[in-house]
């Protein structure tokens, strides 16, 4: 018979342990969204040249643009989860190379953030490398080490594919997550102080004046 303190711990960790999972295997198709949001963008901008209502045509490149942006930072929200050690290397275990892609997908946003990719050639292709990099690092361990873990047992996959579960290879998990969370914090650290030497600049000026107006 258990207590209350036992149940209310058992239905936490339950939940938890769901939560987490389930975040984990919705994630490929908003990846996918995500993916597909992104490169259609020659579309868009073709069916905007055939557009004769100006109105029409902002509305449909703006609408494209708040939901290519807003799906982004979603997949990237959701997936800050496996940087947190108690999940990545606890549990039933994530896809081992999941922090690396949450760091990836970091530096594709402040590609996004910090230049124009919409604009400029060079940062759209930068971006487009660092997504499909990302999501390759979470959709393959994913597909092939999470999903297939029933084909292990089975017998019809082999051993390989636990390699690429993380608390079944802690041993290159753990040194995967510390030095995603370091280069994350350096990262983050970089953008900080540019952040603070670009105040006072014109650009800022600008910026700031355009805010007040």
């Amino acid at each position: 018979m258990l207590t209350g303190d036992q149940l209310a711990a058992a239905i936490t960790d339950g939940g938890s342990s769901w939560m987490v999972l389930s975040v984990a295997a919705v994630l490929p198709i908003i990846w996918a969204f995500t993916l597909s949001l992104h490169f259609a963008r020659p579309y868009v901008l073709r069916f905007l040249q055939k557009l004769t209502l100006r109105f029409g045509g902002d509305v449909w490149w703006l609408s494209y643009v708040l939901t290519r942006d807003a799906l982004l930072v979603v997949t990237l929200c959701l997936s800050v989860v496996f940087l947190f050690p108690n999940v990545y290397l606890a549990g039933n275990g994530l896809g081992i190379t999941a922090p690396l892609a949450t760091l990836v997908l970091f530096w594709a946003t402040l590609v996004k953030l910090l230049r124009d990719p919409d604009d400029n050639a060079k940062d759209f292709q930068l971006q487009s490398i660092l997504l499909v990099i990302a999501s390759a690092l979470y959709i393959v361990p994913q597909m092939y080490g999470m999903e297939a873990a029933d084909q292990v047992t089975a017998g019809r996959l082999g051993s390989w594919s636990t390699a690429l579960i993380s608390t079944s290879n802690l041993d290159l998990a753990r040194p995967i997550l510390w030095v995603t969370l370091g280069i994350f914090a350096v990262t983050g650290g970089l953008v900080f102080v540019r952040f603070l030497l670009k105040l006072g600049s014109p650009e800022a000026g600008d910026a700031s004046a355009l805010a007040e107006a």
